[in-house]
C-alpha cells in the first residue's frame, strides 16, 4: 500500500495494519520505517485517544506541498494495542491519493469484513406514490450489504420512468460506485440508480431502488419501512466519500 502527496510517494509498505473501530471506516497504519525521510514534521502538540492514549500529530511535506495535521502516531499505547507501535496513519482527505499496488483506492481502505451479495427473486414488489403506480415487478434483485438492511432493485422495463425526475447531486459508495437520484412527485431523492455500477455489483447496474420512507413500497403485499441500518451514517472529518475523488481515479 502506498500514499502520495505532491506527486511523490510519502509511504510505501508491504506491512500495513488496518485498524477497524466500531462505526468507522478502516484506517491504514504504516511502519514509520516505511515513510519517506523528512516528510513528517512534528507539530509539537498531542491529543488523547480514549482507547490508545497520547497521540502525536504531524504536518506532511512532499513535492512542494504541505498538509498540516495530516498524520498521527499513538505514543502512549496500552499493551493490547502494541501492534500499532511505531506506526503512523495519514488523513485520507489531506493526501493526494492512496494506492494498493498500482490501483488507486477511493473512499477508504478495503474492508475485508464488508460483503455484498445480490440475489434474484420472483417476489412481487410494487411502488406507489399515492394512487399512482410507479413500478411493479416479479423479478427484482435484492442486495444484501454488511451493516445495511436489504435493498430492492427493479429493472427499468417495469418502472413508469415518467414518474422519475432526475436531480443534481451524486453520492459515492466505495463498493458500488456513483449513485444518481430521482425525485418522485413531491418526494425528493426518493429513488436512486448506479448507472455504471462497479463490476463487483454489475447485476444491479442501471436498476432503480426506492426509499420506503419516501414512497410506498410493498413486497408480497407487506409494506416496507425504513429499518435500522438503512440510514447512512455520517462519514466523519476524515472520510468525505466525495464523488470528485472517484472521477479523478
Amino acid at each position: 500500500m502506498r500514499v502520495k502527496l505532491g506527486g511523490q510517494w510519502v509511504a510505501d509498505s508491504e506491512d500495513v495494519v488496518l485498524l477497524h473501530e466500531p462505526g468507522r471506516y478502516p484506517v491504514a497504519y504504516f511502519p514509520v520505517a516505511d515513510v519517506a525521510e523528512g516528510v513528517l514534521q512534528p507539530e509539537g502538540r498531542s491529543t488523547n485517544h480514549r482507547e490508545f492514549g497520547a497521540t502525536a500529530w504531524f504536518t506532511v511535506r512532499s513535492g512542494g506541498q504541505e498538509a498540516p495535521r495530516a498524520a498521527w502516531q499513538y505514543t502512549g499505547l496500552p499493551a493490547y494495542a502494541d501492534v500499532l507501535r511505531d506506526r503512523v496513519a495519514f488523513a485520507w482527505r489531506a493526501m493526494e491519493a492512496f494506492y494498493e499496488e498500482d490501483e488507486r483506492i477511493v473512499g477508504h481502505a478495503a474492508d475485508q469484513y464488508h460483503r455484498i451479495d445480490i440475489r434474484r427473486t420472483s417476489r412481487h414488489l410494487v411502488v406507489r406514490d399515492g394512487d399512482r403506480l410507479i413500478a411493479e415487478t416479479h423479478r427484482p434483485f435484492v442486495l444484501y450489504e454488511s451493516g445495511f438492511a436489504p435493498r430492492w432493485y427493479l429493472p427499468r422495463e417495469d418502472i413508469d420512468e415518467t414518474a422519475l425526475k432526475p436531480v443534481e447531486g451524486q453520492t459515492f459508495c466505495p463498493y458500488k460506485g456513483l449513485a444518481d437520484y430521482y425525485d418522485i412527485g413531491e418526494h425528493p431523492r426518493a429513488a436512486w440508480v448506479y448507472a455504471e455500477a462497479w463490476p463487483e455489483v454489475d447485476a444491479v447496474a442501471d436498476w432503480v431502488s426506492f426509499e420506503p420512507d419516501h414512497v410506498e413500497v410493498t413486497l408480497d403485499g407487506c409494506r416496507l419501512t425504513l429499518e435500522p441500518g438503512q440510514t447512512v451514517v455520517a462519514h466523519g472529518i476524515d472520510r468525505g466519500l466525495d464523488p470528485e475523488e472517484l472521477r479523478t481515479r
